[in-house]
């Protein structure tokens, strides 16, 4: 008696391959936006020598070209920056504090924030520069 062998072919189905992969891609996408840190738009002042900090304890507050502050980001006035730096030293105190302005902005709107800063006798404060790097 001869037994007849069942011969099976083996298929991938690739219907959904493209799918998968635009799937893939936008969940890359997403991943990738939530750790989006919100910079404003400003022209480094340049420096030749520089300090790097760590990011753990940082506080960033942006000045651009018309003097507008920005608090890690976010717009702000005198007085919230204030209040934000009050409650910064309340909780950590030993975070640093990063003064970043562009590099033709008039020094009169950085010794504004200066002076906040003086005022409420905040010593853990660095200006961030560009390096020739």
């Amino acid at each position: 008696m001869k037994i007849k062998r069942i011969r099976k072919s083996f298929f991938i189905p690739t219907f959904s391959m493209s799918d998968i992969a635009f799937l893939l891609l936008i969940f890359i996408m997403l991943v990738s936006l939530i750790n989006y840190r919100k910079e404003v738009k400003i022209d480094y002042p340049e420096a030749r020598t520089a300090l790097r900090a760590s990011a753990d304890k940082n506080f960033e507050i942006w000045i651009n070209l018309e003097g507008r502050v920005f608090l890690n980001g976010d717009a702000a006035d005198y007085q919230s920056l204030e209040n934000k730096i009050v409650n910064l030293y309340k909780t950590a105190p030993d975070t640093i504090v990063h003064i970043i302005a562009d590099k033709n902005t008039p020094y009169h709107n950085v010794n504004s924030v200066l002076e906040i800063l003086q005022m409420l006798q905040y010593r853990a404060v660095s200006f961030t520069v560009k390096t020739d790097e």
